[in-house]
């Protein structure tokens, strides 16, 4: 299987992605719109992830909603791996139909072709995301294993952000494995789980095989500083180094497993070389929850920057409270085993980030955007 086409292959992992494989010896094809969310609207000069494979890969300026598009990328190809997607948790939950459009019509497209038309694709890669469980698996001091509901609005505007059983226990949250109830909180979510089944159940209809990876908090060298509806360090990062102060939703202690865009790379590798990986889903993440007042501290002591750290008590519809992954399936059956420490990934991050051109991403357009929507609370 020496042809891959990556679709997404210009943004944050996909670029790593290409450039992994490309080493490794595989000839690398790469289906991106170049979004300016992502790569600002030059991206030949704005856009670190899309100079990086500039030349380095055979790049089609395409777009997973045009079917004439994936017709010319598919051509040739042995493996696919599907990155591109819309994927702000947030932004989703009122630009629906775009959301729907790209990750779900998009998905459609694809599989479409690889049903109606001759071809010699062999594994499709489906990117999804922890987004599908939602709050994931809790356990109820007596009841055992719980999936809880999403948490109640006026109980959060109480400043009451824990995860509560109707009898008054607050639960724990634990590990969640891939055969944990779905259960997602997002139209993000949503369209991530769509997608994991039409690549599941099409491709095993007509002898392709499919793989999903459900990736927790992918972060690290090469996201996107641009975008101010996703990566949590990107943002908190452009706040910072514009000299203001950053504001942390809910009480600060809400967490989420984050994995260095290397070991997610690493893990899609292991996918597309293993027959093993072949019909199954995996998660990829770290299996360590990091609550995101950590995150800000961590970043206040590698930028060595005077700002506050400001608990706003405010919070989002759609996002969850704890969620972490179980990563025991993917460890025994590609023996995936992530390499970079949280504290070694945000240094790498932060050194790459300094060397950036850093410019202000309107995050606080972008909240004033949800809150009009009546989704910052």
């Amino acid at each position: 299987m020496k042809n891959i086409l990556i679709t997404g292959g210009a943004g944050f992992i996909g670029s790593k992605l290409s450039l992994q494989l490309k080493r490794k010896g595989y000839e690398i094809t790469v289906m991106d719109n170049l979004s300016s969310q992502i790569h600002g609207k030059n991206p030949e000069t704005d856009s670190p992830l899309y100079k990086s494979i500039a030349g380095q890969v055979n790049f089609i300026n395409g777009d997973v909603v045009r079917s004439e598009d994936w017709e010319k990328a598919i051509e040739g190809q042995d493996v696919i791996v599907h990155l591109a997607a819309e994927t702000g948790t947030g932004q989703s939950m009122y630009q629906i139909e775009k959301y729907t459009g790209v990750n779900v019509s998009g998905t459609a497209k694809m599989l479409d072709l690889l049903v109606n038309k001759p071809h010699q694709v062999k594994k499709v890669i489906i990117a999804s995301s922890r987004a599908v469980y939602g709050e994931g698996k809790y356990l109820h001091p007596e009841l055992g294993l719980i999936y809880p509901k999403p948490r109640n609005v006026e109980e959060m505007r109480k400043g009451h952000f824990e995860i509560q059983y109707p009898d008054g226990q607050f639960l724990t949250a634990l590990p969640t494995d891939e055969e944990s109830k779905i259960h997602p909180t997002s139209i993000y979510g949503i369209t991530k789980y769509a997608q994991e089944q039409m690549v599941m159940t099409a491709c095993s209809s007509m002898g392709v095989a499919p793989v999903a990876v459900r990736f927790q908090n992918v972060y690290g060298e090469g996201q996107s500083l641009l975008n101010p509806y996703t990566g949590i360090l990107s943002i908190f990062s452009s706040q910072i180094l514009n000299g203001n102060d950053i504001n942390v939703f809910e009480d600060g202690k809400e967490s989420r497993d984050f994995i260095h865009v290397d070991d997610a790379v690493e893990a899609v590798v292991k996918c597309i070389e293993n027959d093993s990986a072949d019909g199954e889903v995996f998660n990829v993440g770290t299996g360590i929850p990091t609550d995101v007042i950590t995150v800000a501290e961590n970043l206040k002591k590698f930028y060595n920057r005077d700002f506050e750290i400001n608990i706003s008590g405010q919070f989002r519809l759609g996002d969850i409270r704890h969620n972490f992954a179980d990563i025991s399936k993917i460890k025994s059956r590609l023996n995936f085993q992530p390499q970079v420490s949280f504290e070694e990934g945000i240094s790498k991050f932060t050194k790459w980030v300094l060397q950036q051109n850093i410019r202000d991403v309107k995050f606080k357009e972008s909240l004033e955007e949800m809150k009009v929507k009546g989704l910052l609370k």
